[in-house]
């Protein structure tokens, strides 16, 4: 039998990696863990106990997934990172410095259940669940 602890990382390919990377960490605390992007367009950030990796279209890792993603379709719906505290206007505030919306606040099941969630997007369209711990 399989049982799943967590999720370890999350694969995002872009046409703008240091954009990208950027967002990432300036917008959502992520801090840069590891790179390999002269032998393979990667770059692995540290999100919590998970990494989001940032894989270049150009890069050899990231020709491997065909067509860049675009308007006509991505690689995935979204992915959802757990906050460690979830104070909606102090989210709000933090993300209007970079021009980013959140969308309204909204209770969503997750892994830990009920939660508030606030949805907002990455500089190239990948959808973004935050969440707060399940009241």
């Amino acid at each position: 039998m399989i049982k799943i602890k967590g999720l370890d990382h999350v694969v995002i390919r872009a046409k703008d990696s240091a954009t990208m990377c950027d967002f990432y960490c300036d917008v959502l605390g992520c801090t840069v863990e590891r790179e390999s992007t002269a032998e393979l367009g990667l770059t692995q950030l540290r999100a919590g106990s998970a990494l989001i990796d940032i894989v270049s279209v150009d890069g050899t890792l990231g020709q491997l997934g065909g067509e860049a993603p675009g308007e006509g379709g991505r690689n995935m719906d979204h992915f959802c990172v757990l906050l460690e505290s979830f104070d909606e206007q102090t989210i709000r505030t933090h993300l209007a410095k970079f021009n980013v919306t959140g969308s309204d606040l909204e209770q969503r099941y997750g892994a830990i259940g009920y939660g508030p969630s606030i949805y907002l997007q990455d500089p190239e369209g990948n959808n973004i669940e935050l969440k707060g711990e399940a009241i």
